[in-house]
């Protein structure tokens, strides 16, 4: 067969490929110059390198210099509490990097064990990493195809491709050459790829590209190279820390210097710079984040969504556009049919009549022109032929009692020359021929129409009503199959037979959008997130489906991938937010338009099921694979899994990282106000050349103990059903606004005061550790109060007092700790008499008084 090959890699020899295959010796040359066909990764940070990692934050640093100083100087105790909370923090950060990247292993898991080829003049099957360019394959159906390679023979090829087109149907292969550059994946015919799956039929292709040259081989190198985006919140507290130990740094180098000057002893001076920076470092604040996060999770879970990275779950608050695949995210990934055409009349899949005998034939020769099987619970073979077995169930008939009461004699198998095909039954007494396939290439074989009124010859009339119907179906975005029929004598064989039809209708099929997209679409733009469907169908099906579901409302909204390659990155950037529907694209094209997104503000998240979606999902700020239809490498690249794969589970745990993201940001307001109360004292006592209020263990007692447990509590607040009524935040906004800092500011001086205030009484008693422990006392009683405080801008008395449990047991475990300390004196803590005891638990409770009170006068519900 002579075929005109395309060559994709230079030096490829086409006519040795054609015959008889390629020799044991030009295989080994080819391999020595190509290497093996299989994927590549670069290498990966160890466990230990990555663990080593954690160490390397200013916070961390300063921590870390403050245990081995307090170590060298006898303050053992201080020492180990430091370090043993900075190795926690390291081991936490290393597990969840370690279970991050697995995307590449996903890819590697679809490429074929064994490959047929033609080797020395004869088939054999070699392993699939060995074949080389220029191998002739040997396909069949049920095959893995394990390279790029152009089909020579075609006998009714069909190959699933959903993985890397997004497609739902099967392609039909041939060896028609196809020369152009710019044809979409999904269009290229005259090439089967690596990963993808024979369906149906036999043929025979010449490997073009192995490895990393193939499709599938790209989509790996743009997921090694996908830049994966940093959380807001991650950005936030990064940015936040790095500012909060500049400051902590200047202060303690102040305190420090201002003590020497004064004469003070310099172990005493350094102890105190200690305490201050204990005091300021939120020590437990990326372990709360976490833990917070992980129980926020729990709850996505138990609604479907499957959080893999924990830091994901706060950057669905700030999604603001939503780019979606279409196939199986907001469609069902499942042919159905929608209309049919009958009797010069167009009706819906729900408005067949039964009894009416017109109807019931037009149903059960769909079902019996057909090879598909939905018996026993599994659905097997070509989506378009299951959709016609279903809709018969649908009205009563029933798929094995038909095809036994109706037998198959004989068949003519489809073809994609033909684009059609038919199929002999005894139907009574009768021998019938039922023929189904294209539209157009069955018109012109039909001379007849069945009718209400029974068999007419057809008219030019009729034929142009058939086609107007047919291309309004097509218009619609529907799949559209002609079915006719006609009785038979035996002895006239062949093609002959599929002459002279008896016109009986059109069905219309599509995968239709799943029912509860329309509303989940309409939520999203309801809460200032942009929907948009990303696709490699064709655009006219992808321009149905989004106007079926509300993205796009006008048909100039939607663009091809050929239109967006010919733009460049800064005119696409500019032209991005004119789009709602991008169809036809390439997995290259996905990651410029997330990208595009992004650089206009947004905050993106990309959905998918398919292995040409998993480098966008990866390059998105959050990526969200479908759990049920998806492929691992999908899976492998997102932040987060949807086990229903239903769309409006996303608009679910939008609202839920919402207000995941408000807990959080209450939970490190109240850390960062009680620190402040710690580090005003501090310094008043420093510039009063006073005793140090608080020894450093007992600011990690609070930090860990008695502050940890209420900071977990707000991260568990009830969520709030006015968040989706916000607009996104924006993502260049700061963690805190001026407005959030002053009243952090305030609180703390609140805190700080009664803390002064316990202090001073202490040092009456002319005992230094009375006045320690009257302050450590009163700053951790206060601080536990303030975790209710920070449960809500509006007062606890307006949500409700009790309807975070959490809080209350938080409260009580701080206070029974708090209580078991000064009773046994622990961590150096003196007796106290009941009048001072009084005095702590009276003044602890003023911030808390004052605070509320403020909230309900000035704060609206």
């Amino acid at each position: 067969m002579n075929v005109m090959l395309k060559p994709v890699r230079p030096n490829l020899d086409e006519p040795q490929a054609i015959g008889q295959g390629l020799s044991d010796e030009e295989v080994t040359i080819r391999r020595k110059k190509e290497g093996f066909n299989e994927l590549q990764e670069e290498k990966r940070k160890g466990a230990g390198a990555v663990f080593i990692d954690q160490f390397k934050d200013f916070l961390v640093i300063i921590l870390n210099i403050a245990a081995v100083i307090s170590a060298f100087l006898g303050e053992v105790e201080s020492s180990i509490v430091i370090l043993t909370v900075v190795l926690l923090n390291a081991a936490l950060g290393t597990v969840q990097h370690v279970k991050a990247e697995k995307s590449l292993s996903s890819l590697k898991a679809l490429a074929a064990p064994t490959a047929t080829v033609w080797r020395n003049g004869q088939v054999v099957q070699v392993p699939s990493r060995e074949v080389v360019t220029g191998d002739t394959l040997v396909i069949n159906a049920g095959d893995y195809i394990c390279a790029d390679a152009r089909i020579l023979e075609s006998h009714s090829l069909q190959v699933n491709e959903s993985s890397l087109t997004g497609e739902s149907l099967p392609a039909e292969k041939n060896e028609k050459f196809i020369s152009a550059d710019d044809i979409a994946l999904g269009d290229r015919k005259d090439m089967v790829f690596s990963g993808s799956f024979v369906t149906g039929g036999r043929g025979k292709a010449v490997v073009t590209a192995i490895g990393m040259d193939t499709e599938i081989g790209k989509i790996a190198d743009l997921l090694e190279h996908a830049k994966e985006k940093s959380t807001p919140l991650q950005e936030r507290l990064d940015q936040f820390g790095k500012v909060l130990a500049i400051g902590i740094t200047v202060i303690c180098l102040i305190v420090f210097g201002l003590d020497v000057v004064r004469g003070r002893e310099l172990t005493d001076s350094f102890m105190f710079a200690v305490s201050l920076a204990v005091a300021a470092i939120p020590e437990a604040l990326g372990s709360i984040v976490t833990i917070v996060l992980a129980f926020g999770t729990q709850k996505m879970a138990k609604e479907n969504a499957i959080i893999r990275k924990l830091h994901a779950v706060e950057t669905l608050g700030n999604i603001s556009v939503i780019c979606s695949d279409k196939t199986g995210t907001l469609t069902q990934n499942k042919m159905t049919v929608q209309k049919f055409y009958a009797d010069g009349k167009v009706f819906g899949h729900d408005q067949l009549q039964p009894g009416n005998q017109h109807h019931e034939k037009l149903l059960r020769m769909g079902l019996l022109c057909n090879d598909a099987m939905t018996a026993g619970g599994q659905e097997i073979g070509d989506p378009t032929e299951i959709a016609l077995v279903n809709i018969g169930k649908q009205y009563g008939l029933d798929e094995l009692a038909e095809r036994e009461r109706n037998q198959r004699i004989g068949e003519i198998p489809f073809d994609s020359r033909r684009k059609f095909m038919s199929t002999i039954h005894r139907i009574g007494h009768k021998q019938v021929m039922i023929t189904k396939g294209a539209m157009d290439v069955l018109i012109p074989r039909i001379s007849s129409i069945e009718t209400a009124s029974g068999i007419r010859t057809l008219t030019l009339q009729q034929i142009e009503s058939i086609r107007q119907a047919g291309h309004a179906f097509a218009d619609g975005g529907l799949r559209v199959l002609a079915l006719a029929y006609k009785e038979i004598v035996p002895t006239i064989p062949g093609m002959a037979q599929e002459e002279g039809l008896t016109f009986l209708g059109l069905i219309a099929m599509m995968d239709p959008p799943r029912e509860e997209t329309e509303q989940a679409v309409a939520d999203c733009v309801r809460a200032g997130i942009r929907p948009v469907m990303i696709t490699g169908d064709h655009k006219i099906t992808a321009i149905a489906i989004a106007g079926q579901i509300g993205i796009l409302t006008d048909p100039s909204e939607a663009v091809e991938g050929k239109d967006i390659e010919k733009l460049a990155d800064e005119e696409l950037r500019n032209r991005i937010e004119q789009f709602s529907v991008y169809a036809r694209v390439s997995p290259e094209h996905k990651i410029r338009i997330v990208r595009a997104w992004q650089e206009k503000g947004n905050v993106v998240a990309m959905t998918g099921d398919g292995v040409n979606d998993a480098p966008a999902l990866k390059q998105a700020d959050i990526g969200v694979a479908m759990g049920m239809a998806g492929t691992e490498v999908a899976k492998d690249a997102s932040s987060m899994v949807l086990t229903d794969d239903h769309f409006s589970t996303i608009v679910k745990a939008v609202s839920n990282g919402r207000s995941m993201y408000h807990n959080i940001k209450n939970a490190i307001q109240f850390l960062l106000s009680g620190n402040a109360g710690a580090i005003f004292v501090v310094i008043y006592a420093s510039l009063l050349a006073l005793p140090v209020p608080f020894l450093p263990a007992h600011l990690l007692f609070i930090n860990l103990l008695t502050d940890s447990l209420p900071a977990i509590a707000i991260g568990l607040e009830p969520h709030s059903k006015k968040v989706m009524k916000e607009k996104p935040r924006d993502k260049d906004e700061g963690l805190f606004s001026k407005r959030d800092i002053g009243q952090i500011t305030l609180e703390g001086l609140l805190i700080a005061a009664v803390t002064i205030i316990a202090f001073r009484y202490g040092l009456s008693a002319e005992n230094p550790a009375v006045a320690t422990t009257m302050a450590f006392a009163t700053l951790c009683l206060a601080r536990l109060l303030h975790g209710f405080n920070c449960r809500s801008k509006e007062s606890i008395f307006r949500i409700g007092l009790f309807s975070n449990i959490a809080c209350w047991i938080a409260f009580l475990i701080g206070v029974i700790l708090l209580n078991l300390v000064l009773t046994f004196g622990l961590f150096n803590a003196a007796a106290l008499d009941k009048e001072q005891l009084s005095i702590i638990y009276g003044l602890a409770f003023v911030p808390f008084v004052i605070i509320q009170t403020g909230k309900l006068i000035f704060v609206k519900s």
